[in-house]
C-alpha cells in the first residue's frame, strides 16, 4: 500500500565498476600516505564534549544546551557501489563544505549490514571514483574514503548519523521489509552495529545510529515487521531495543534512533487479524514505511539506564512518492496533523516522551500543487515544533524525489533549497549553527556559520519560557453530537503560535484531538448523552508548551425523540475527486425506536451522489436521510448503518444531527 513506486537511487544509470576480491582488499599499506583521525588518532584523544542526549522531547549537549539537528541524506555506501554516489562528477570536499556552508549540520549516511561485515572482516573495495574530480582519493579503498570524509566533516563542523538502510549491499535493498536476509541473520545485524560502534567509539563526529531504515510489510505476509512486546524475530521494537542496548554498552553517548513500521492493528485487532481490503484497511492502520509509530504508545522502546539516548524517527513523503488515501481529496496542514502525523508519531513529541527526528522527507518541487502543499505543511510543522530532521536527499539520482544537487553534482537546486529546506535549518542571528562546540559550520573561516560554543557564548539561550495556561474552556452550541469549545488566550514572552485541544471521554485518558491557531474549536462526531472533558494548552514558536488549562466537563444532549439517537460519520474509501462512506445510527436512549432521521450540510466542495439503506432527500446542500421500513426499529443500544458515495474530499460535516422517535 505504501510502496515507493520508483526505487530511490536507481533512476540514473551509474557507470561505476566495483570489485570485491582479495586483490581489492586493501590494508594499511595503501593508507600509509593518508592521515586518519578516525580509528587510531581518535583513540588517543581525550573524550570531547560534542556527545548529545535527550531531555523529554529535546536533544541537548552535555551542558544541557538545546540543539536542533537539521540535515540531509547522502546515499551510496548502502548500494552495490559501496561508496558515496556522485564522486563520478562532484568533488568530495566541495560537496561536504557546501553542505556545511548552506546550513546542514548533520548528514545521515545509509550503509548496509553486508558492508559493515565486510569491513569487519577486512574486506574493502577500490571504487571507480573519478580521480580527475577527486585526486585526493587516489589509492584509497572505500573504508579509507569513508574515514577521509569523516575528517572533512570534522573540518567543516558537520556531524554524522549512520543508518543501516538494508541487509545487503543493493541499490534496491530498502525494498526488502526486514533487517535480515539470506546469510545476514539478526545476530549478524547486531554484530555489524557493534563493530562500527567500537571502531569509532571515541570519534564524536558520529553522534547517532539509526538502527534500521523503514521496517515494513503487510500483515500475514511474511517476512514483515511488527511492533509489540514479544521477543519474536520480526518484532522491530525488540530488534531496535536489542541493537540499541548492544551499541550503548560500547558507547553510551550515542543517540539511538528507532523508526516506525508500516501497519499497526486497530483497537480490538491483533497481528493475526486478517488483512482485508488494503484500501479500506479496517483491521490495521497503514502509513509510510517506517512512519507508523502508533505501537510506541503501548509498547515503548526501553533502553534501560540509557533511556536518555532514545530518539524516535518516522519517515513521511508526499503524493509524488505514493498516492496515500489522505492525498486523494482536499487536505491541508491541519488535516495532515490531525489525521496522519499526530496519531502516527507527533503524539510522542506532544506527550514529551522523547524527541522526534524525521529521518526522511522531501521530494520534487514545482511539479504538483499537492506535493508542494505537503512539503510546505511538513516544513512548517517541523519548524513550529522544533522537530529534528534529515532531508531526502542530496543525491539527484533519487528516482522519486530528486535531490538538492542537480545531475552534474555541482549545481544546487536553489528553489528547493531556499523554499523548503533553508527555512528549517538551525540558525541564530542569521548564521547557521554547528553541533560542534569548537568548529563553525562551514569551517573555522566560515562567514555563514557559527560553532555551538559561539551560539551560547553571549549567555543567550533558546526561548525556554512557556506560555501561560489558557483560560478554562467554555462550551456553547451544544447538541447531541457537537460542541463549540472556546477559551481565554495565553500570553508568552515571544508569542503563542497554536493551541492543542485535549479531550477525554468519560473517565478515560485525555488525548490531543486538534491543533488550532485561534481560541475556539468545534468538536464534532460526538456521541449523545456522553460526558466529555476538554482542556487546552498553548505552544510557542520555540516548542515550549504551557500547563493545561482548568478542565471543562460537559455532557452532550440526548438525541431528539423517544429513543435517543447518535450518528457517526465515517469515510471508508477515498479516491481522486470522490469518496465512499457510511453513517452509523445508534439508539442511545433507554427505549426502542420506531424511526430515525439524520441531517447534515455538505461541507464546502463536497456533495453526496447516492445513498443506500436509507431514504435520501437533499435541498440547498442540506441532506436528510430517514430509515427504510426494515431498519427503523432499533432496540436500546442497537445500531444500523446506511452508506453513500460522494464527490470532493469527504470531510466530516460539522452539523451532523440525528433524531429518533
Amino acid at each position: 500500500m505504501s510502496l515507493k513506486q520508483t526505487v530511490r537511487g536507481v533512476a540514473l544509470a551509474v557507470s561505476v565498476a566495483v570489485g570485491l576480491s582479495a586483490a581489492a582488499t586493501t590494508t594499511a599499506a595503501t593508507a600509509a600516505s593518508y592521515h586518519t583521525s578516525s580509528p587510531l588518532a581518535a583513540a588517543a584523544a581525550a573524550p570531547t564534549a560534542d556527545w548529545l542526549h535527550t531531555e523529554g522531547n529535546k536533544i541537548v549537549d552535555s551542558a544541557g544546551n538545546q540543539v536542533w539537528l537539521t540535515g540531509v541524506n547522502w546515499f551510496g555506501f548502502n548500494a552495490t557501489e559501496r561508496v558515496f554516489h556522485g564522486l563520478w562528477g562532484g568533488n568530495i570536499e566541495t560537496i561536504t563544505r557546501q553542505m556545511a556552508e548552506r546550513g546542514m549540520n548533520i548528514v545521515r549516511v545509509p550503509v548496509s549490514t553486508q558492508l559493515l561485515l565486510e569491513w569487519k572482516a577486512g574486506q574493502t573495495v577500490m571504487p571507480n571514483v573519478n580521480l580527475a574530480a577527486n585526486p585526493e582519493l587516489a589509492g584509497m579503498n572505500n573504508l579509507q574514503i569513508f574515514d577521509y570524509w569523516l575528517d572533512l566533516c570534522e573540518k567543516y563542523g558537520l556531524k554524522v548519523m549512520l543508518d543501516v538502510h538494508s541487509a545487503e549491499a543493493d541499490n534496491s535493498g530498502h525494498i526488502y521489509p526486514v533487517w535480515w536476509k539470506g546469510t545476514i541473520t539478526p545476530e549478524l545485524f547486531y554484530q555489524g552495529w557493534e563493530w562500527v560502534t567500537a571502531r569509532y567509539r571515541t570519534n564524536d563526529t558520529i553522534v547517532a545510529m539509526d538502527i534500521k531504515n523503514e521496517p515494513h510489510g503487510a500483515p500475514n505476509n511474511p517476512p514483515r515487521a511488527k511492533w509489540d512486546s514479544s521477543t519474536d524475530q520480526d518484532n522491530f521494537k525488540h530488534a531496535c531495543e536489542t541493537a540499541g542496548r548492544r551499541i550503548l554498552a560500547i558507547n553510551p553517548h550515542l543517540l539511538i534512533l528507532c523508526e516506525g513500521i508500516e501497519v499497526y492493528p486497530r483497537p480490538g485487532e491483533t497481528w493475526n487479524s486478517p488483512n482485508t481490503d488494503p484500501d479500506l484497511s479496517p483491521n490495521y492502520y497503514y502509513n509510510w514505511w517506517g512512519g507508523n509509530l502508533r505501537g510506541a504508545k503501548d509498547h515503548p522502546i526501553n533502553l534501560g539506564a540509557n533511556q536518555d539516548q532514545l530518539v524516535y524517527s518516522p519517515h513521511d513523503y508526499g503524493p509524488l512518492v505514493y498516492e496515500q488515501p489522505w492525498f486523494q481529496g482536499e487536505f491541508d496542514k491541519t488535516s495532515l496533523t490531525n489525521d496522519v502525523w499526530r496519531p502516527n508519531w507527533l503524539y510522542i513529541h506532544e506527550d514529551n516522551t522523547a524527541p522526534l527526528l524525521v529521518g526522511e522527507w522531501g521530494g520534487r518541487l514545482g511539479q504538483d500543487a499537492r506535493q508542494d502543499k505537503w512539503l510546505k505543511a511538513l516544513r512548517d510543522l517541523m519548524g513550529e515544533y522544533g522537530i529534528h530532521h534529515t532531508f531526502w536527499c542530496l543525491n539527484p539520482n533519487s528516482g522519486d524525489t530528486g535531490g538538492l544537487l542537480l545531475n552534474d553534482w555541482k549545481t544546487w537546486d536553489e528553489a528547493k533549497y531556499n523554499q523548503i529546506l533553508k527555512p528549517v535549518l538551525w540558525q541564530h542571528n542569521g548564521r547557521f549553527v554547528s553541533l560542534d562546540h569548537q568548529v563553525r559550520l562551514g569551517g573555522n573561516a566560515s562567514t555563514t556559520g557559527i560553532s555551538l560554543t559561539e551560539r551560547y557564548a553571549d549567555g543567550s539561550q533558546d526561548d525556554d519560557v512557556a506560555p501561560t495556561a489558557p483560560g478554562r474552556p467554555a462550551v456553547s452550541d451544544l447538541t447531541a453530537t457537537a460542541a463549540t469549545v472556546s477559551w481565554a488566550a495565553s500570553t508568552d514572552n515571544v508569542g503563542v503560535t497554536s493551541y492543542e485541544v485535549l479531550r477525554a471521554t468519560g473517565t478515560g485518558p485525555a488525548a490531543v484531538v486538534a491543533t488550532v491557531s485561534g481560541t475556539s474549536y468545534r468538536a464534532v462526531n460526538l456521541t449523545a448523552e456522553t460526558s466529555y472533558t476538554f482542556t487546552v494548552r498553548a505552544r510557542d514558536a520555540a516548542g515550549n508548551v504551557s500547563a493545561l488549562s482548568p478542565a471543562r466537563t460537559v455532557t452532550t444532549l440526548p438525541g431528539v425523540g423517544g429513543g435517543g439517537c447518535a450518528a457517526t460519520y465515517t469515510v471508508s474509501n477515498a479516491w481522486q475527486g470522490g469518496f465512499q462512506g457510511q453513517i452509523a445510527v445508534k439508539n442511545s436512549g433507554a427505549s426502542p425506536t420506531n424511526s430515525w432521521r439524520v441531517t447534515w450540510t455538505n461541507p464546502s466542495g463536497t456533495s453526496i451522489s447516492s445513498v443506500w439503506n436509507g431514504k435520501w432527500i437533499v435541498a440547498d446542500s442540506r441532506n436528510t436521510v430517514s430509515n427504510e421500513p426494515y431498519n427503523g426499529q432499533l432496540a436500546a443500544g442497537a445500531t444500523t448503518t446506511f452508506g453513500f458515495t460522494g464527490t470532493g474530499a469527504g470531510t466530516v460535516p460539522a452539523d451532523l444531527t440525528c433524531s429518533a422517535s
